[in-house]
């Protein structure tokens, strides 16, 4: 059963739905999400390292950066972007150290570790912070575009011409990822700062629905729905399980109003 939120909060302009579920493949789901949108920060993690491990490092990452950007929005609500983006880095590389020295100290949640995508917004810009294969896209003038790159090695041997995506010989190396929470203390998350317009959508994802789903795919539900987050995060989950749900899929919508205060 999926679970799903969604929330509208008075006079802000950012309005978030966030729906996971474990699929049809897996016994647990090891995907986590945090939203906070009085504070415009939104955060998922795809844990691994297999139940209970990977949900617990998807847990303490999404918990502990959610509230680390939120009380930091809460304390300076008109923080720049290049400030918020040292703070999430910040809160990213603690969090990383945290479940590394976690992972080293318990037997049970060894080789622990989580991808990463965090937005975290103020002003007219979103602040993106990701480690691994979880993504986030934009959908502009009912037009999706991809505005992070995997930290994988697919996403390496494409860079390189070795290999076209669509190719056979991808599969092998699909979900191999290069960067991770968890797994390194000397990780570099990548960090990126984003204008947003009114009628935008942020979307973030783990790769149970990129690896399910074309990306013109999620760009005709997201416009099938527009201006109905919730029904379009649920309906996302609801195709990516109809495709195989070969993985935990979780995904958060955040969209992007008019300030009612203007």
């Amino acid at each position: 059963m999926a679970s799903l939120a969604a929330s509208k909060p008075y006079a802000t302009r950012l309005e978030m739905a966030s729906c996971t579920d474990m699929g049809r493949v897996r016994e647990h789901n090891e995907d986590a999400i945090a939203c906070d949108p009085m504070a415009g920060v939104a955060v998922l993690a795809d844990g691994m390292g297999g139940y209970a491990a990977g949900e617990v490092a998807s847990g303490v990452a999404a918990a502990q950066i959610n509230a680390d950007l939120s009380r930091m929005k809460a304390e300076y609500p008109r923080i720049s972007a290049m400030d918020l983006s040292n703070a999430m880095r910040e809160s990213i590389l603690r969090v990383n150290s945290q479940i590394y020295r976690s992972a080293k100290q318990d037997l049970r949640y060894s080789g622990m570790g989580t991808t990463l995508v965090a937005a975290a917004f103020t002003g007219n810009v979103v602040v993106l912070g990701h480690a691994g294969d979880s993504r986030a896209y934009l959908l502009r003038q009912r037009r999706l575009a991809q505005i992070t790159k995997d930290h994988s090695l697919l996403q390496e041997q494409i860079d390189m011409g070795l290999v076209r995506g669509e190719e056979e010989s991808a599969k092998a190396v699909k979900n191999l990822v290069t960067r991770a929470l968890g797994v390194d203390l000397a990780l570099e998350p990548e960090l990126g700062m984003h204008p947003v317009l009114t009628g935008d959508q942020i979307l973030l994802c783990s790769d149970g629905l990129s690896d399910m789903l074309s990306d013109n795919s999620i760009q005709t539900i997201l416009n099938d729905y527009e201006g109905a987050p919730a029904a379009a995060a649920r309906r996302l989950v609801q195709e990516a399980n109809l495709a195989g749900g070969r993985d935990n899929i979780s995904v958060i919508i955040v969209l992007v109003h008019p300030d009612s205060r203007e």
